[in-house]
This record gives C-alpha cells, structure tokens and sequence, in this order.
C-alpha cells in the first residue's frame, strides 16, 4: 500500500509542476512541430534523465541542504538571472520565428535526449521545488523514504514529468495550429513578459528573504 502511495504522490506532483507554462515546454512544442512525436519523446526522457537526480538527492539530504542558506540564497539569486535570460530568449525566438528561422533550429540538429540534458542542467530553479515538497512530504509523513521504498516515489515523479510535459506540450501543440494569437503574440510578447515578471517577482523574494532589514535584524 505505501508503495502505491510513494508512487501516486510522486506522480501528482511531477504532473502538476509540469504544467506551468515554462521555457522546457515551450522547447518541447518547438521540438514537437518540428521533428515530431519521437524526438519530443526523447527530449523529455533527457529531462527526466536529470530531473531524477535532483528529486533523489533533494529527497535524500532535503534537510542539509535547506540548512545550507548560501547556497540557497545563489540558487534564488540566479533565478533573477535566469528568467531575464529566458525573457530574452523567447523574445528573440519570437522574432526569428516570424522572420521564418529560429535560434533553436540549430539545436535541433543535436539528438534530442542530450538537449533536454542540456536545457534541463541549466534549470537551477528545480532544486527549491524539489526540496519544499520533499521536505513537506517527509515531515508530513504522507511519503516513507526507507530502503527501497524512496524509489518508487521517484519512479512515480518520473512518470508524472513525463505524462504531464507530453500532454501540455501536445495541448500547446493543438492551440497553436488553431489561434494564431499563439504564433503570432505568445512567443514574441506574451512569454517575454510573463518571465520578466517572473524575475521582478524573484527579485522581490530574494530581497524579501536576504536583504530587508528585518530580515538582517534577524539573523
């Protein structure tokens, strides 16, 4: 019974943390239109590839790491960095696409499980999802971590990733053919704002957290 639950928890969360519209779906859709059902299918497989070992190693040592706070704190300050970056890059993607070409048409020639490793080693922000719901899980007791039992809550996450970016990334898929908002609005504008309120969001936490002087009183 608690194996099935490891495994459902796992599932759900995976599932539900890969809908958010993010920059790996995004890629997935690109990949998707473009090489088809096949390379998608290993473009997250390359995903999961390194999301597996970050959910274990979260799930393993979740309270050193969150007892480590510089860490933490470069972690939440590279994700300002990061989805500036990310704003950019859709920005200009959007851009390009409308010109007929792409910056990812050159990755595309890359096999695509060693592109989703790629992109996924870059996403530094997983690691703080991870170790929230790990440690509330485990504090919570509504996972048991014990011998082998641990594997299954991550061969349930594993799925779930997976099961859930395939299905976003074919709904997206679906969309764009229809609304030409999609195409035409979402990647040049639409995406580019939603990460630069991302960053300003994450600048505001990572003040909030580091730098207030309530904050600096207290510690």
């Amino acid at each position: 019974m608690q194996i099935l639950k490891n495994i459902a928890i796992g599932f759900t969360v995976s599932f539900l943390g890969s809908l958010p519209l993010g920059f790996l779906n995004v890629v997935g859709l690109e990949v998707y239109s473009t090489l088809g059902l096949q390379a998608v299918s290993w473009f997250i497989l390359g995903i999961i590839a390194i999301e597996c070992i970050v959910a274990y190693y979260t799930l393993i040592f979740a309270n050193e790491l969150v007892q480590n706070k510089k860490l933490m704190k470069w972690i939440d300050i590279f994700g300002i960095f990061f989805f500036l970056a990310i704003a950019v890059v859709f920005y200009e993607q959007g851009e390009a696409t409308q010109e007929g070409g792409g910056y990812l048409q050159g990755y595309l020639n890359w096999p695509m499980f060693w592109f989703g490793v790629f992109l996924n080693c870059l996403n530094f922000l997983q690691i703080p999802f991870w170790l929230a719901w790990n440690l509330y899980f485990i504090n919570g007791k509504f996972i048991v971590t014990d011998k082998a039992l641990k594997f299954y809550y991550v061969g349930g996450t594993m799925v779930g990733v997976y099961v859930g970016m395939l299905s976003i990334i074919y709904f997206l898929d679906k969309i764009s053919k229809q609304i030409a908002f999609v195409t035409e609005y979402l990647l040049p504008i639409v995406l580019p704002i939603f990460f630069l309120v991302m960053a300003v969001y994450q600048s505001y936490k990572v003040y909030q957290k580091y730098f207030s002087n309530k904050n600096q009183l207290e510690a």
